[in-house]
């Protein structure tokens, strides 16, 4: 079988071609191309030797969802409300993502407030009817949205989730009176109490899914026409992949896709080299991200958002991000002070040494003048590019700003830079109450093994492995997952004994609904995996934490005991003593996609990688020194160096600090003890 991996990112498309028979591993990286990902997809595969038409297996990551939230390139969407919640999408939760800072505005809502439309109805926290529908309201408001060419509909009625009658009313109105329209019901997205996350959610999924949807088909459309004859499978949030199909209706899920694809081939590597701890730190061309996964398990959240305040309520790995990449832009603030990022070049035009019209200094630039990375072997050697330029920018726009010389400023740049990935860190970390010095990084991305051995000293960390292919591993990543689906439910009780049937039952029946997905797949039975969870809480607390569970259930004291224990470890406190409330129910449901199995790398010795050396520049050595360079497919397992070195390779480059030592393990991934 010939599998294709693909990551859309915002610099670059990734490609990795892995054809299980041979053990051949054929990569490529091309530029994105924003305006047309699919475009960007095809030219890496085109630019690949292994035909369309010969591969079985297609799974890719994307940043189209994430682009188009933060960008607001969204259809106009309506929604419909209960009578007197139309505001509840723009109120929020009422809180700021800096409490202190009294200046920052709050983003703008998804859907304003002339296209948030109310109807009369009400349903009781009981899931009873005390307004009935009134269905000439809902007619009345679909009309106006007629008129004012709105075809994406988000249907949120208060309590829907626990009866949701109503909104299925409502949507076959719509679609009688408004055929052309997207209908997306919350009941459907969300069944979960929790009005404004409940909102937010089924909003973002329904502007989402004409962007989506368009893409995935002109994609589809055009493997098909190259004679690729299989499912196209989309990463989604949650760690998983659907069919394009599925990821058509449930388009929020793709938002945040890449960064998890890259989390978990993140953990995949620290397996394969006996890490259970790792701290993903993923560099590209625009952020950084990071992820944690402790005990072999990547760490999850219930919530995140694009934009502060509009939540998106599916699973998702835990991935921190900040705009530190390789294109992001040093700048002077009003202040004098020298700061980096979040603004990016991104691909076009990209760094000023890439020669495509970029005239601010970014990281990049800055890595180039200190010697990291060789301008003549981007890529490879395919992509032109040239120091001058780096210099020029980095001279006009920060040294001689801060009186300082070119090579002090370049040097300045990359110690914010690192400071603020430390800061990355931390915020998975310590933040969380995990000890760094107890996991390794797991360094990729393109610009990742340059910087990660320094945030690794920075911290006190013991050890970063790098990739074979790190400049490719969010590609990796979407070839190591398995079909996913999941749902949650509200489920209201104290955690007692009495509430076990009921609990049970209301488990069975999201099962079920999971079971159904996965068959409406193609997955066979014997193929799939169930896990369950209970959302559970101290009485007073607004939400906690998930616990697994089994079916069928045989103590619920034994749940609320995992609970204590999981609280004690999270928040270092438990109260047995507490009361402890059940508040909802997760059921997720795996379909196993066979993984695909790399092989060892031949032993060999250091000497026939090693290239010469050239004068790079270490803030800690006191500034340039005679480093070896290395070429990372010469390496052989087995082969020990130590630093200052250099590791060439086409995806990336790797930089060895003095003092560190590196081992190459039997997979090939670099070992790098700091």
């Amino acid at each position: 079988m010939t599998r294709a991996g693909i990551d859309i990112g915002g610099t670059f498309t990734d490609l990795i071609i892995f054809d299980e028979e041979t053990g051949r591993i054929e990569i490529t990286k091309t530029p994105s191309t924003p305006d047309n990902s699919a475009e960007g997809v095809i030219n890496g595969l085109t630019k690949a030797e292994t035909a369309i038409s010969d591969l079985d297996f297609f799974s890719h990551g994307s940043t189209v969802g994430t682009n188009a939230l933060i960008e607001r390139d969204l259809p106009r969407t309506g929604l419909i409300t209960t009578a007197g919640f139309r505001d509840v999408h723009e109120i929020r939760d009422a809180t700021k993502e800096d409490v202190w800072d009294a200046y920052t505005d709050v983003a703008d809502p998804y859907v304003t407030r002339r296209d948030r439309l109310e109807v009369t109805e009400r349903i009781d926290y009981n899931g009873e009817v005390v307004t009935p529908l009134d269905e000439g309201d809902v007619r009345e408001v679909v009309q106006v949205f007629k008129k004012r060419s709105i075809d994406t509909i988000a249907i949120s009625l208060i309590n829907a989730y626990v009866n949701g009658d109503h909104e299925r009313r409502v949507q076959e109105i719509v679609e009688d009176e408004h055929p052309d329209a997207f209908v997306c019901c919350s009941h459907e997205i969300l069944p979960e109490m929790f009005e404004h996350e409940r909102t937010s959610t089924t909003i973002v999924n329904a502007a989402l899914v004409p962007v989506v949807r368009e893409y995935l088909t002109d994609l589809a459309d055009q493997l098909e026409s190259r004679g690729y004859e299989n499912d196209v499978l989309a990463m989604h949030s949650g760690g998983g992949v659907m069919t394009t199909e599925a990821i058509a209706y449930y388009a929020a899920r793709i938002a945040n896709s890449g960064p998890t694809a890259g989390a978990i081939a993140g953990q995949y590597i620290a397996e394969q080299c006996g890490f259970d701890n790792a701290i993903g730190f993923d560099m590209g061309g625009t952020s950084v991200d990071v992820s944690l996964t402790y005990g072999g398990d990547i760490e999850m959240t219930d919530e995140w958002a694009v934009e502060y305040g509009y939540p998106i309520m599916f699973p998702s790995t835990d991935i921190k991000t900040i705009g530190a990449g390789g294109g992001s832009i040093a700048w002077i603030d009003e202040g004098g002070s020298l700061r980096v990022g979040p603004r990016s070049q991104g691909a076009d035009p990209g760094p000023a040494c890439y020669m495509r019209g970029g005239d601010k200094p970014t990281i990049t630039d800055a890595n180039v003048l200190l010697g990291w990375v060789d301008p003549d072997k981007f890529l490879g050697g395919e992509m032109d590019a040239t120091a001058g330029p780096s210099r020029d920018v980095i001279e006009r726009d920060v040294a001689d700003p801060l009186d300082l010389d070119v090579t002090e400023a370049a040097s300045a740049i990359e110690q914010i830079a690192i400071a603020n990935m430390c800061n990355a860190v931390r915020l998975v970390s310590t933040s969380k109450g995990y000890d760094p010095r107890d996991f390794a990084i797991v360094a990729f991305g393109g610009a990742g093994p340059m910087h990660a051995a320094h945030v690794a000293r920075e911290m006190n960390i013991p050890n970063v492995i790098v990739p074979p292919y790190p400049g490719i591993n969010s590609a990796l990543g979407c070839l190591l997952v398995d079909v996913e689906h999941d749902l949650s439910k509200t489920f209201v009780a104290n955690a007692t004994e009495e509430i076990a049937d009921d609990l049970e039952a209301t488990l069975a029946e999201v099962e079920s609904e999971i079971l159904e997905r996965l068959r409406a797949e193609e997955i066979e039975d014997d193929q799939i995996r169930l896990e369950h969870e209970v959302k559970m809480r101290y009485a007073g607390q607004w939400r906690s934490l998930a616990v697994p569970c089994s079916l069928p259930i045989e103590s619920v004291d034994e749940i609320r005991e995992r609970f204590h224990e999981e609280h004690e470890r999270v928040y270092a406190y438990s109260d047995r003593d507490a009361t402890v409330e059940i508040y909802g129910i997760r059921v997720t449901g795996r379909g196993l996609v066979e993984k695909p199995s790399f092989p060892e790398i031949e032993s060999g010795s250091v000497e026939g990688a090693h290239l010469g050396t050239r004068e790079v520049y270490f803030e800690d050595a006191g500034g340039f020194i005679e480093t070896d360079l290395y070429q990372r497919e010469q390496l052989g397992a087995g082969a020990t160096f130590s630093g200052p070195a250099i590791v060439e390779q086409m995806d990336s480059t790797v930089v060895v600090p003095p003092e560190a030592s590196v081992e190459v393990e039997q997979t090939g991934n670099l070992i790098i003890e700091i």
